[in-house]
């Protein structure tokens, strides 16, 4: 009974041609029955876009590791209502940028060449809070639900691959927030995935995108001993017909029992 999880990531085509590393990242971490997921993507046009979004990552993960090593308890409260998580994801984003602001300074360079997006959701199996600065997709379906829900409309600017950063002045302005019950499958990526995985002109999910994946999850014993099939979708030529960009997908499954 519990969480069970993966995250990987993919460099794309295009990248891999140019001899450029992945510039996405994405992680978790359990904590008892919480699990916190982080995806960011760096910037195209941003010199160390790799380093921002491993480092935005890890810092949110590092940020949940410290607070409940504190209480000591692996127990959350229900989520507040949105505005009030949105002023406790506001601290989390000001921490990221505390963070890739010192390692701009260490490194010599302008925060806005660590620019990355960022996904984060909290879930425990009675509810899930998340935010989403930038693009990429955050896909959830709840308990005793077939449906798969696209938690936010992807943020795009006025001109091709514009979207917002956690290094831009209106960050906060733009980050989205939502609380929903009960889930059970959650997926988040990056934008390299964005094409295939949601229908660009009303933002809904492919259930033919969904469920083998969600598939795959339940039937894995250990996802990250187990993550040949990821893997293998992630590098399979016909997905890398479909997009050119990075890609990063982290996915989790609330399994209340074994699956026979």
């Amino acid at each position: 009974m519990g969480w069970k999880a993966i995250s990987r990531s993919e460099v794309g085509t295009s990248h891999r041609q140019e001899n450029i590393p992945c510039q996405d990242y994405g992680d978790y971490r359990l904590f008892g029955d919480i699990i916190v997921g982080v995806v960011a993507d760096g910037s195209g046009s941003a010199k160390y876009s790799h380093v921002g979004s491993k480092l935005a990552v890890n810092t949110v993960i590092d940020l949940f590791a410290r607070i409940f090593h504190k209480s000591e308890q692996k127990k959350l409260s229900p989520p507040s209502p949105e505005e009030e998580s949105k002023q406790m994801f506001s601290k989390i984003v000001q921490e990221v940028i505390a963070q890739l602001g010192k390692t701009a300074k260490q490194n010599n360079c302008d925060i806005k060449d660590l620019a990355c997006t960022l996904l984060i959701f909290i879930a425990t199996p009675e509810w899930l809070v998340a935010m989403q600065i930038g693009d990429g997709l955050m896909v959830v379906r709840p308990q005793n639900s077939p449906d798969y829900q696209l938690l936010f409309t992807p943020h795009k600017g006025e001109f091709v691959n514009e979207t917002t950063f956690v290094t831009c002045s209106h960050a906060l302005e733009e980050m989205q927030v939502k609380v929903i019950p009960s889930p059970e499958f959650i997926a988040a990526a990056t934008d390299g995935l964005e094409n295939v995985a949601i229908t660009l002109k009303d933002c809904q999910p492919f259930p033919r995108f969904f469920q083998p994946l969600e598939t795959y999850l339940q039937t894995t014993t250990d996802p990250n001993q187990e993550a040949e099939y990821l893997v293998n979708f992630l590098q399979s030529e016909a997905l890398n017909k479909r997009t050119s960009d990075d890609k990063t997908v982290l996915l989790s499954i609330w399994q209340s029992s074994e699956v026979v």
